[in-house]
C-alpha cells in the first residue's frame, strides 16, 4: 500500500496519507514529512528520540506531531527516518523515531517546510483503512 501522495496545492505542498491503523496513518505521515525534507537514503538510523504529546482531537494531534517532529529538525538539527507509534488516541501520542543529526556533507535537503497548517487538515477512517491529508507551508 502507498504511504501517502501529493495533492494540488496553489502555494504550499498538500499531501494525502494513508495506513491500515491510526499508528501506521502517523508514522506514514511523518515519514512524508521527512521524506519530502531530505533524500531519506542517504539518513542513517543512529539514535532513536522518544516523544510524547497530548491531544484532544485526533486531527490536532496529527498536526500538533508533525511540528513536534519539524520542530525538532528546524531547532535541533535531527533528520528522522524510523517511526514507531507505540500509542495514539485523542488522548495523545507516545512514539519512537530514529535517525541522525543533520550532516550537510552526506544529506542532500530537498525542500523547505516551514509550518504545518490546520488549513484543510482532516483524519478519517474510510473503509478498512486511515485517511489524512495535510497541508505544509513552504
Amino acid at each position: 500500500m502507498k504511504k501517502y501522495e501529493f495533492i494540488d496545492h496553489t502555494a504550499d505542498i498538500g499531501i494525502k496519507i494513508w495506513g491500515k491503523s491510526l499508528k501506521e496513518l502517523f508514522e506514514n505521515a511523518a515519514y512524508a514529512l521527512f521524506d519530502i525534507i531530505a533524500e531519506l537514503n542517504k539518513v542513517e538510523v543512529k539514535s532513536f528520540i522518544d516523544i510524547r504529546i497530548e491531544g484532544e482531537k485526533i486531527d490536532e494531534l496529527l498536526a500538533d506531531w508533525l511540528r513536534d517532529l519539524l520542530y525538532k529538525f528546524n531547532g535541533d538539527g535531527y533528520l528522522f527516518k524510523k517511526f514507531k507509534v507505540e500509542r495514539v488516541s485523542e488522548k495523545g501520542l507516545e512514539a519512537k523515531v530514529g535517525g541522525e543529526k543533520l550532516d550537510l556533507s552526506r544529506h542532500s535537503l530537498k525542500r523547505e517546510v516551514k509550518a504545518v497548517t490546520y488549513h484543510g487538515l482532516t483524519v478519517k477512517r474510510r473503509d478498512k483503512r486511515w485517511e489524512a491529508q495535510v497541508i505544509f507551508d513552504i
